[in-house]
């Protein structure tokens, strides 16, 4: 875990707190290797509660620019000035009350807050306790299913070490994280193993498919066995057992719903600013939904089926509204489609390009504008999907300024020089050996 070793030796319990909850928030739904370098650049900003609240909603979206799920920090930022302004600076003790009292912190992050940092004798699930639980006691019904959730929260609440809960919560999150991973779990090195009921329906399923290979009569299934007896937690009759699956059977999920499918015209404005450097402008976003207080090109989302043409117009008009000077659809250059997968929205950018020689004076009342450089740009809160923007655009910049095909030297063509050897040309070793021939 991020926080384990500055965590477990802080003496201040509220400083230990804060630096579970930074870490929990940031892995959620993001891989610890992307997390590490955030969430040190993060407590090195922020070493305190106090400090994050005095933050500006635009450092927090800064620093979070690239680990996705943007929310995430706003909340948090939000939960960090509440403790500060009605909770006196100290941290809710119990997962009851972080849950409770803090925006954005859900019952997972509740209980790896108060058993981690506070010591008290509360489980957590989270996916991979999800997938260690379903497997350990072969469940198969939908994990994702609110009765199932609230199952395995029990099972969770009964496991967890009284004496060691933070500790406990941590192992049964890394064996679902090492060990009993989502493909190819490395069974014969569980500590666990002889407990796990998924693995002795593999051993069972097996010993059924050797006894009718050799014609043997195959005994009724135990009630104990997972698909018998009608019991809510065992897999559909529908949804029979895929012996090529092993105790990856378990957990199952309902199929994902298809992520919405979105296009959306963006313009690179470009000028040259006062000291040669080209410039690009940005505008903020909403405060609320999707990339909520971010920077982006100038963009707006576009009808289904809708013509090329017909994007130029829409576009035009959109850019003429935001710099008060007729844009003409003409002089839009066409980039090309950048594809961003956002967790439910399947994101195309057509992308133009559109160079300004003179200055613009922008609209005061559409949406916070600015010009920036290459260097500022990276250093603003955009999103990912904006910087595939705009590399999209160097690249086409610089296939453009290159030289054109046909004035490249064909491979193996030769220039003579005097003495008939061609320039660039590896001699061989008994031709270097030779004298040079007089001319």
């Amino acid at each position: 875990m991020l926080h384990q070793g500055k965590a477990a030796t802080e003496p201040d319990a509220d400083k230990r707190g804060y630096a579970v909850w930074v870490s929990e928030i940031m892995l959620q739904q993001t891989q610890v290797a992307t997390v590490i370098d955030y969430y040190n650049r993060w407590m090195q900003k922020w070493p305190t509660l106090q400090t994050l609240a005095q933050a500006s909603l635009e450092e927090v979206n800064e620093l979070w620019a690239g680990l996705g799920y943007y929310s995430r920090g706003k909340r948090l930022q939000e939960a960090a000035r509440k403790v500060v302004s009605e909770l006196a600076g100290r941290m809710p003790r119990t997962a009851e009350d972080l849950q409770k009292l803090l925006p954005g912190v859900g019952r997972y992050t509740a209980g790896a807050i108060a058993s981690i940092s506070y010591g008290q004798a509360t489980g957590v699930v989270d996916g991979n306790v999800i997938r260690v639980l379903c497997r350990l006691r072969c469940i198969g019904a939908d994990s994702s299913s609110p009765a199932i959730i609230d199952r395995l929260w029990d099972m969770a609440n009964a496991l967890v070490d009284r004496s060691r809960p933070g500790d406990f919560n941590q192992a049964l999150m890394e064996l679902g994280a090492t060990v009993c991973v989502p493909k190819a779990p490395l069974c014969g090195e569980c500590p666990v193993k002889q407990h796990c009921r998924a693995r002795c329906r593999v051993e069972k399923e097996l010993a059924f498919a050797s006894q009718k290979l050799f014609g043997k009569s195959v005994p009724e299934p135990d009630v104990e066995d997972c698909g018998v007896g009608g019991c809510t937690l065992c897999p559909p009759a529908t949804d029979p057992w895929d012996s090529s699956l092993g105790v990856t059977n378990f957990p199952r999920k309902a199929a994902k719903k298809q992520p919405r499918v979105m296009r959306t015209a963006t313009s690179v404005l470009e000028r040259r600013g006062c000291h040669g450097a080209l410039e690009y402008l940005i505008v903020q976003r909403p405060s609320s939904g999707l990339l909520a207080g971010l920077w982006e090109f100038p963009s707006l989302p576009l009808s289904q089926g809708l013509q090329e043409e017909k994007q130029r117009e829409v576009l035009a008009d959109h850019l003429q509204a935001w710099t008060g000077r007729p844009v003409a659809a003409r002089d839009l250059r066409f980039i090309g489609e950048v594809v961003h997968i956002f967790s439910h929205i399947h994101q195309t950018y057509v992308v133009y390009s559109l160079s300004l020689d003179e200055d613009v004076t922008l609209d005061p009342a559409s949406s916070p504008s600015c010009w920036v450089t290459e260097e500022e740009f990276h250093a603003s809160a955009v999103s990912t999907a904006m910087k595939k923007v705009l590399k999209a655009c160097e690249k086409q910049r610089g296939k453009e300024s290159s030289p054109g095909k046909g004035s490249k030297r064909k491979r193996g063509a030769k220039r003579q020089e005097a003495g008939g050897t061609c320039a660039g040309t590896q001699l061989s070793l008994r031709a270097f050996l030779q004298p040079p021939t007089a001319l």
